[in-house]
């Protein structure tokens, strides 16, 4: 447990990086298994793997993809779960100057085929199952249509599968023992050649695709350098102590982990401790047997851990530091956090795969209130940052999301960014890169919010998602706020629906403390005492936790709940229905 101040932590760490190295992914990691070659890296939950062990397989995995026809710059796709393999199979991509494109692990047949057609994937590498889909069977329905023929240079070449139950694995796939021992085929100076020749780190590293609120999803392009600088700046922001171990059940397919975790502990000789599934239990027995020091989240999964419980049964004594972002957490949700499970640094966070991932923190030491109503201040970026910047790596604004013209300092608009880890646009689609990213390099977050003093960004929900009653404009999570400092209340969400009168009204969604009692005319009182009345929400509907709609990520698809409102909606409407009755009273 560290002792020292965040102003000696960050100084440690500049200490260490005088200077920008401006590195490859894999360069990187080989600096790093040089100067932390014993220390763990990443911890599963029964096994530690140092920098030295990663290292040393990563280079094995690169002999492999190159024994198996792995050329610079063909797109290799990865449909794995967090296991230690998809480490090494991402550092041999690396190596070899390929480009990953990491799939979420809970996408079906036609998802999935439109990604690996989308993406130019020329490689296709799985788990049998992961996420509780059976990948195997879910790729030998589609064989026929991902797999190029006749040696075609458009389509997948050949599908690696690494088996993990005991079913018999389709014998059109290369299993994974095979694959590995194509590295016979490859002389470790072969190796080291292709990896010289791969060294550029304006190189796009990764492909990785938006969960997307509606429409089909992109390929977010990110480069070598863009990943390190945002890694390095998250360390310095959250002001990482030499050896920080840091839990997540987040999937290494999305840039919250990659990033946020195993990217900035390895500026500091730190380990990422992962889990392959999220539940409360398994968290918890996680984070006590390794000592975790930090706990990576997002809101729904920190709710699901303070409402177990045996929580006060596990030992977290090692355990001070959270990020939790994505989304939107309210104040007691914060406040239970740290009364609960003992935290001194907590973080909200703000970003999204287009920006790398995090462009802001909450600083060390802020105050709760701030933490629940901001979602940082713009990162430092020490080095990596720009002298025009003034030392960070990107830059906000808000704009008019109707004219898209500039807006003072202060008030509310869309926010946009752009800097050295935005991305320059998604792969193979012109069109709607050309319509969020302009020619001085804004990009449209899609996000509404303001710009405070000192950078701090207030987040006010999406710019699509701001609806209108009689005239007056309703940002959702103003409203989300206040119900969820109900004392019934685990998390609210609100969405503007439809309405004769006024053009449009409020409907909330409402998850209740385990335990706890509340009706909708309790609700509505209570916001009758804090909001304005056109603001009150018209209608309240209490959701369980295994019922709401969610993203891979544990973000709540607020589409998804607008369709369940307007098909109740439409059930009230001839006649109300059962679960209006119950959720009503």
């Amino acid at each position: 447990m560290t002792t020292l101040s965040a102003k000696e932590r960050r100084d440690a760490l500049e200490a260490q990086y005088p200077v920008w190295p401006r590195h490859t992914m894999s360069a990187h990691f080989e600096e790093q298994a040089k100067r932390f070659a014993d220390r763990p890296l990443l911890i599963t939950e029964d096994a530690a793997h140092t920098y030295g062990e990663i290292w040393e397989k990563g280079k094995v995995y690169a002999r492999a993809l190159m024994g198996l026809g792995v050329r610079r710059r063909e797109h290799v796709a990865v449909l794995m779960a967090s296991e230690v393999e998809y480490t090494y199979l991402m550092l041999g991509i690396w190596l070899v100057g390929a480009v990953c494109v990491p799939i979420n692990t809970m996408l079906l047949d036609e998802e999935l085929l439109y990604l690996l057609r989308q993406s130019d994937s020329r490689w296709l590498f799985m788990h049998q199952v992961a996420s509780g889909v059976v990948h195997s069977d879910t790729v030998s329905r589609v064989y026929d249509d991902i797999v190029a023929k006749d040696q075609a240079p458009v389509g997948i070449a050949q599908v690696v599968c690494l088996a993990n139950t005991d079913a018999p694995l389709d014998p059109r796939f290369l299993a994974w023992d095979d694959f590995l021992q194509k590295a016979e085929l490859v002389t470790e100076e072969e190796r080291l050649a292709r990896t010289a020749a791969s060294d550029y780190p304006d190189e796009v590293a990764d492909i990785i695709y938006t969960s997307g609120s509606t429409g089909l999803p992109k390929g977010v392009m990110i480069t070598h350098d863009m990943f390190l600088r945002c890694g390095y700046s998250t360390a310095l922001s959250r002001a990482f102590e030499e050896g920080r171990r840091v839990f997540t059940a987040l999937p290494l397919y999305h840039v919250f982990a990659l990033v946020e975790g195993i990217l900035a502990v390895s500026f500091v000789g730190g380990a990422l401790i992962i889990a392959p599934r999220f539940t409360p239990q398994l968290s918890l027995q996680i984070m006590e047997k390794h000592r975790a020091n930090d706990f990576l989240c997002v809101p729904s999964m920190l709710v699901a851990l303070l409402n177990h419980a045996d929580l006060s049964a596990y030992d977290l004594s090692a355990l001070y530091a959270m990020m939790c972002a994505a989304a939107p957490a309210p104040i007691v949700i914060w406040e239970r956090a740290i009364q609960e499970m003992g935290l001194r640094e907590i973080c909200a966070g703000y970003g999204g795969t287009e920006a790398t991932a995090s462009t802001a923190h909450t600083e060390v030491g802020d105050a709760i209130e701030t933490v629940a109503t901001r979602v940082g201040r713009i990162k430092p970026g020490g080095v990596s940052g720009l002298p025009e910047f003034g030392g960070a790596n990107i830059q906000y604004k808000t704009i008019d999301p109707f004219t898209q013209e500039d807006l003072d300092p202060g008030d509310i608009g869309e926010l946009v960014v752009r800097g050295n880890h935005v991305t320059k646009g998604y792969y193979n689609k012109p069109d709607e890169t050309a319509a969020v990213i302009d020619k001085d390099g804004w990009l449209r977050t899609g996000d509404l919010g303001r710009m405070h003093e000192g950078g701090y960004i207030e987040l006010l929900g999406r710019s699509k998602e701001l609806y209108k009653i009689s005239g007056e404009n309703v940002a959702p999570k103003e409203v989300e706020d206040v119900i969820s400092r109900h004392p019934a209340v685990a998390q609210a969400y609100v969405i503007g629906v439809k309405d004769v009168m006024t053009s449009e009204t409020g409907a909330a969604f409402i998850e209740l403390r385990a335990g706890a009692t509340c009706t909708r005319r309790e609700l509505i009182d209570y916001c009758q005492e804090r909001l304005a009345r056109f603001k009150v929400p018209r209608y309240f509907w209490f959701m369980e936790t295994d019922q709401w709609p969610m993203t891979g990520t544990g973000k709540i698809q607020k589409f998804r709940l607008q369709e369940i409102a307007e098909k109740r909606l439409l059930e009230r409407g001839s006649g109300t229905s059962a679960l209006e009755v119950a959720t009503s009273n």
